[in-house]
């Protein structure tokens, strides 16, 4: 994905992460943070049928960092999530697996 940044927006960081919407799902992508936005473009459908269909997902989503109420971080042994709640009490839900999520989350938190 290209990032075309508005008037005054940095590249706080990117991330290749699971995104698991409000309906169900999960795809793996790359998460472009900025400080003004999120930026999800999915390239996999990581779903237990797409992955045993082989078959890539296309898609982007975009957050205004406006509309998130809430970040909430939740770490096991094997999962680090970023959980967001936006403004219209959907949830969207961001993986890194085992890796260290602290700094998405500090990107996702800046203003």
């Amino acid at each position: 994905m290209k990032l075309e940044l508005n008037a005054g927006e940095q590249n706080l960081g990117h991330w290749t992460l699971f995104y698991i919407p409000p309906g169900g799902g999960k795809y793996n992508g790359n998460l472009i943070v900025t400080n003004q936005r999120l930026l999800y473009d999915a390239k996999l459908d990581a779903s237990l049928i797409g992955v045993l269909a082989d078959r890539a997902a296309t898609g982007n989503l975009q957050i205004d960092k406006g509309d998130i109420t809430n970040v909430d971080v939740q770490k096991s042994f094997f999962s680090k999530k970023a959980i967001l709640t936006l403004s219209d009490g959907s949830t969207h839900t961001f993986d890194y697996g085992a890796l260290n999520i602290d700094k998405c989350v500090a990107a996702i938190q800046a203003r």
